[in-house]
């Protein structure tokens, strides 16, 4: 390998940056080597993990998280050395369930105003990854849902945990995912598919998702007694119920139970999902950049013709949301109990319909039994 230098110019927004602590909640950026086909390290190239680290609340982005993806993928975006990038949270449990619901209830709510200037911050998120001039692989440690299902599907590629799951929570707590959902998804399955996905907010397993074509692969990481097995909660062969195929559902009934009783018994190992990465590196490793980088751009059009026609009047329709369904759906599920965190949906209905204006007493009353049994 040549060891000429030559002086070249920084063109990073904010030279130097590798992730900013925020408390407990950060984004992590990291260089990790890159490897040949034949297990060498290739001297001098990387792939730049991006690792969202709030994993004490499922790596939901906060709005300084939000500008440290920014900054993390201009980076990675600029950076001479990178193959590619690897999008990931921390831990085993989620790589992101969206915004912090937290600060949406105790800050956003009722400021449409400021929300709308989030929403700046969270369209030029997705720009930022659709804009990444490395490819990007979203590596699914776990759920990946609403927001995080949306700036998920705007990577290249997606493989994943099969203990994971994907899916939009917008109408139940307030919000519609238009920040990416609604573009993209129909892409990946068709716009019947996308419909009960956004609307009803049923979540597929990693097997479903793989089989709609909405990620690249599902990896199985539960070791039990030394060896890796398929998610056990899901049907994972072709199995016929009542005239249909349900591979890649929920098991039900005794085998769900087993199954449980079969991840209990297991531990969570993420060394093949990495595994897998790295091949996909790899793989990249082994071509023409440019090529590479013309032909993800080129693929990336079909998103981006969605996501650029939409994401200023999406911006517009979410703060002002901010002072009806979503004041009371996400300070539902902030304030609610674990198992009761959602607005109630059929008083909001009958108030509605008999002509009430949204109001805080409104809100109040729509809030989940268990919270105002708690005052």
């Amino acid at each position: 390998m040549s060891t000429t230098t030559y002086e070249l110019h920084d063109h990073d927004l904010l030279p130097g940056y590798d992730g900013r602590a925020e408390g407990n909640a950060r984004v992590r950026y990291e260089l990790r080597p890159v490897r040949t086909p034949d297990g060498k390290t290739a001297e001098g190239l990387h792939a730049a993990w991006i690792i969202l680290d709030n994993p004490s609340q499922y790596n939901s982005y906060t709005t300084q998280m939000v500008k440290d993806v920014i900054l993390a993928f201009r980076r990675a975006s600029n950076a001479r050395d990178v193959v590619a990038v690897v999008f990931t949270g921390a831990g085993d449990k989620a790589f992101c369930t969206g915004g912090n619901t937290k600060e949406y209830a105790e800050y956003y709510a009722g400021r449409p105003t400021e929300y709308a200037q989030y929403m700046r911050l969270f369209n030029d998120m997705v720009s930022g990854i659709l804009a990444c001039e490395k490819p990007v692989i979203c590596r699914v440690n776990g759920m990946r849902v609403g927001g995080g299902q949306e700036i998920g599907m705007a990577c290249d590629y997606t493989v994943a945990s099969d203990l994971a799951n994907f899916g939009q929570a917008g109408p139940k707590h307030g919000s519609a995912p238009i920040g990416g959902a609604t573009d993209f998804l129909p892409l990946f399955v068709g716009v019947e598919r996308a419909m009960e996905s956004c609307t009803l907010c049923k979540p597929w397993t990693a097997y479903r998702a793989q089989q709609y074509g909405m990620i690249t692969e599902a990896v199985p990481v539960l070791k039990v007694d030394g060896a890796f097995v398929p998610n056990p909660l899901v049907v994972t062969d072709t199995w016929l119920a009542n005239g249909r195929v349900v591979f890649g559902e929920l098991k039900t009934g005794a085998a769900y139970a087993a199954g449980k009783a079969v991840l209990a018994s297991g531990t969570v190992d993420l060394a093949p999902l990495d595994a897998v990465v790295d091949r996909m590196v790899t793989a990249l490793l082994m071509t023409m950049p440019n090529c590479v980088q013309q032909t993800i751009e080129s693929i990336r059009k079909h998103k981006l013709v969605h996501w650029d026609k939409n994401k200023e009047s999406s911006r517009a329709w979410l703060a002002l949301n901010m002072l009806s369904e979503a004041n009371a759906g996400f300070r539902a599920f902030n304030e609610g109990t674990k198992d009761d965190r959602e607005a109630d949906f059929v008083l909001l209905r009958q108030r509605l319909a008999q002509g009430a204006p949204w109001s805080k007493e409104l809100i109040e009353e729509l809030q989940p039994k268990s919270r105002k049994g708690a005052r």
